[in-house]
């Protein structure tokens, strides 16, 4: 990847900050492609001198693409939302990218989605997610396509949020307790993409499942959280019942469900037996417990002095 020009779409989010250091970290030359620039500005002192872009797009205006993958040597596709336009975004915008790249003779592209994406899903998010997949797949055959568990890291708005609650709250209720989860670290899926651009016929047109090393019930995870932050409230698991009616409603006190949500709740978040995965892009996924406890510490009662809670 050295001296290489890697357009990066939505480069300016959570993932996006990770992807830039590692192409960084290879010598790649970074073009953040956002619809508003100026978010990502923050990532430029994170490379060295030119070696960072930035230009305006948007998957929902596709003659805005064919700049921001011009004369790119690989593209990367990480747009998504978790509510709102996900056909716009998901499926006519991840075409759209795919489309721009295979029209400017980009080598390679790598299309970041989700696991649980399928054109059948019983949620708008995996189905949406799915026929993305597939739109990518006949603009763009070689693309290399990532399905991530979910993503967690410093500046994640998962397990910061369920901190968050934990904190505020002498009671967490839990909705589909038993919904399991393998959670990935941000900078194992960044380190992915990255291999998976660097690949070439090895990883061109295949898809990889990306999670970590442990499995974790809905449940235990909010009580690793718990832990992890020297917090010990009620945790309530609520039923089924309870939980569809509060998804009718689309709200829950403190934690905000929609009903498409709580259908993709309803199916395990786990890499499937016999994808592909980390290992096969020789990358060794990093535990929870390694590098969660390091950001959390804010959420302790006295800080980084504030003892986590007996197990």
């Amino acid at each position: 990847m050295n001296n290489k020009l890697v357009t990066v779409i939505g480069g300016g989010g959570f993932l996006g900050r990770y992807v830039a250091q590692a192409l960084f970290a290879k010598g790649a030359r970074v073009r953040i492609a956002q619809r508003d620039p100026r978010q990502a500005w923050f990532i430029k002192p994170l490379g060295g001198l030119g070696q960072t872009q930035f230009i305006g797009a948007d998957v929902r205006r596709p003659e805005t693409l064919a700049a921001a993958v011009a004369g790119a040597d690989a593209v990367v596709n990480l747009v998504g939302v978790l509510s709102g336009d996900f056909a716009g975004v998901h499926v006519a915008g991840a075409k759209a990218v795919a489309e721009a790249a295979a029209a400017a003779g980009v080598p390679a592209l790598a299309h970041v989605s989700a696991i649980g994406a399928d054109p059948e899903s019983d949620s708008a998010y995996g189905r949406s997610k799915g026929q993305g997949e597939a739109a990518v797949r006949a603009a763009f055959p070689a693309a290399t396509i990532l399905r991530p568990s979910i993503v967690f890291g410093r500046e994640d708005n998962f397990i910061n949020r369920f901190a968050g609650m934990i904190t505020s709250a002498p009671v967490v209720p839990v909705l589909r307790a038993q919904t399991k989860f393998q959670p990935v670290f941000v900078g194992d899926v960044a380190e992915a993409i990255v291999a998976a651009l660097s690949g070439g016929a090895e990883t061109a047109g295949k898809t990889y499942e990306l999670g970590g090393p442990d499995v974790l019930t809905m449940g235990a995870l909010i009580r690793w959280i718990a832990e992890a932050i020297g917090r010990d409230p009620t945790i309530l698991e609520l039923p089924d019942a309870i939980g569809g009616l509060i998804a009718l409603g689309g709200v829950l006190p403190g934690a905000p469900i929609t009903l498409d949500q709580w259908k993709m709740l309803g199916h395990d978040n786990v890499v499937a037996g016999g994808a592909h995965g980390l290992a096969d892009l020789e990358i060794s996924p990093t535990p929870l417990d390694a590098v969660a406890p390091a950001w959390l510490v804010r959420y302790r009662r006295n800080g980084r002095f504030g003892a986590r809670a007996a197990a």
